[in-house]
């Protein structure tokens, strides 16, 4: 059967790791990941500048990019991009290694530069993060090399590539186990050199930085351990600075043995991973950036992006924001449109009157807008228990500008639209901290009441009156025609909201 969407593949020929990623376009920029594959043949294994990559690590890569052509060539991609980077183009025979994967496995690739791998770093960032206005870092951690891109908003001001990769780093300077103390220190004292000298002594700040590679999605993962958070992806994680320098001073006390037995972290990276660590947490010093939002994609969604454009399947469209992604998703799901914009709006009017008395800010209504527009999402499944089936398909939607303890917020929330109220025996709000199930309880109670009040999707309320005492919270229905079905929708579904807020719900028609 012939198919109407085009395919895409990239591959990224790193230090550490082979990273394969198979796509299939959607539209515009948006993709759907078909498969992504990954191997660690570590060809910069012992790999000084001039020297030529190891036998056995030449022979790692070569077997697996042969397995990796196979899967790209069973799903019948377009068009297949392939990039070297750090090892390869430090290595001697690293032209030769080129030939050879072309030759054996009819993979052509390029070695890039590190401003190329930068520039690539920086598309991902940006079709991921919704950080206009932000002052901000990108910076992707591999087993060569450090990219590290500046940014405001969406606009790019400097490209850097630095040799403080995870692997370089390691092997030049923490060759003992347990790690030495002073080697620990001279690794601090390099990387402290680099950056200063990069950036010609100057200080330099950013609100916050994204982090791409391998050491970023292991920091997360660490750490989501650590937290006992069971988040579905680390894609979007917020890591503190304070998480970072707890976790790399526990890593610090233990044996390689002891760290390849630690949560979250991949074994076959438990040997350069304190260098990893280690790097990360001179960039948020550096930096004086206390947040880090993790990007799970990084170089190889770069190549997709950059193959998007060089084969003109790229829409125009306008800035993407976290709206038009819940919209598209809502589409996506078949929402009814106009009962969501409804529902939205009557949620949001609720939510206006309450704000200021329940210290709810603009990043919760921004969570409360996207669960009204998606909760009836799982009808897409079946009606049937549709509640949860939204909360299902939002939890693992790639919703843009939200971490995954927002998606999973905005999750619960759409799943008590109706039915049970919440319980802490659900597995998805037990995994919540008590101050999110707070949170949930009253979103939840808004957009349950909201829902109540368009009980015949047509409408036909316009606009709230809204009173709040310290007993009460009185509403007075303004519209066309009889609004009783439309009250008595929204007693029928008051319970929530009245548990939540601990006020007795009074509902009238004007």
């Amino acid at each position: 059967m012939k198919r109407n969407r085009k395919r895409l593949a990239a591959l990224d020929i790193g230090t550490n790791s082979i990273r394969c990623i198979v796509v299939e376009v959607v539209s515009g920029d948006k993709f759907r990941v078909l498969d992504d594959e990954k191997a660690t043949v570590r060809l910069g294994r012992n790999l000084v500048d001039g020297g030529d990559i190891a036998p056995e690590a030449w022979e790692r890569a070569m077997e697996n990019l042969l397995r990796m052509k196979k899967i790209v060539d069973g799903y019948g991609v377009d068009a297949v991009e392939a990039v070297a980077t750090s090892a390869v183009r430090r290595a001697a025979n690293g032209a030769e290694f080129i030939r050879a994967v072309e030759e054996r496995t009819g993979i052509r690739a390029v070695i890039i530069p590190g401003e190329e791998e930068a520039r690539l770093v920086a598309l991902s960032g940006l079709h991921n993060f919704d950080l206009e206005g932000v002052r901000y870092g990108m910076v992707d951690i591999g087993g060569g090399s450090v990219e590290i891109v500046t940014a405001l908003g969406s606009h790019i001001e400097e490209f850097y590539s630095l040799e403080l990769g995870a692997v370089a780093l390691t092997e030049r300077f923490l060759k003992r186990d347990p790690v030495a103390g002073q080697d620990f220190l001279k690794l601090l004292k390099h990387v402290r050199n680099e950056l200063k000298q990069a950036f010609d002594g100057e200080e330099v700040s950013a609100q916050c930085l994204v982090g791409s590679g391998g050491t970023m999605t292991s920091v997360a993962s660490m750490i989501m351990a650590m937290r006992r958070e069971g988040y579905g992806s680390v894609h979007g994680y917020e890591v503190l600075r304070s998480d970072v320098v707890h976790l790399l001073a526990m890593l610090l006390r233990k044996e390689l043995k002891e760290r390849r037995e630690i949560p979250g972290l991949n074994p076959d990276r438990a040997d350069i991973i304190i260098a990893g660590v280690a790097v990360t947490d001179e960039l948020m010093r550096f930096f004086n950036a206390n947040v880090l939002r993790v990007n799970e994609r990084g170089i190889r969604e770069g190549l997709i992006l950059d193959s998007l454009r060089k084969h003109y399947l790229v829409g125009e469209g306008g800035r993407r924001t976290w709206r038009s992604a819940a919209l598209d998703f809502a589409r996506s799901c078949l929402v009814d449109e106009q009962h969501a914009g409804q529902v939205t709006a009557l949620s949001l009017q609720l939510f206006e009157a309450l704000a200021p008395a329940f210290a709810l800010g603009d990043r919760d209504r921004q969570l409360l807008e996207t669960a009204a527009l998606l909760h009836d999402s799982g009808y897409f499944i079946s009606y049937a228990s549709h509640h949860k089936h939204s909360y299902h398909l939002i939890r693992h939607a790639e919703l843009f500008g939200f971490t995954p303890r927002e998606r999973e917020v905005v999750a619960n929330v759409a799943r008590y639209h109706r039915k049970s109220l919440p319980k802490k025996k659900h597995e998805g709000f037990s995994r919540l901290t008590e101050e999110d199930r707070i949170l949930v309880s009253r979103l939840g109670g808004i957009l349950r009441l909201a829902d109540g009040l368009d009980r015949r999707r047509n409408a036909l309320v316009g606009k709230l009156r809204c009173e709040l005492t310290e007993t009460s919270f009185r509403v007075v229905l303004e519209g066309d025609g009889d609004l009783s079905v439309e009250i008595f929708g929204a007693k029928a579904k008051g319970d929530l909201f009245e548990q939540a807020f601990n006020r007795r719900l009074v509902l009238s028609a004007a």
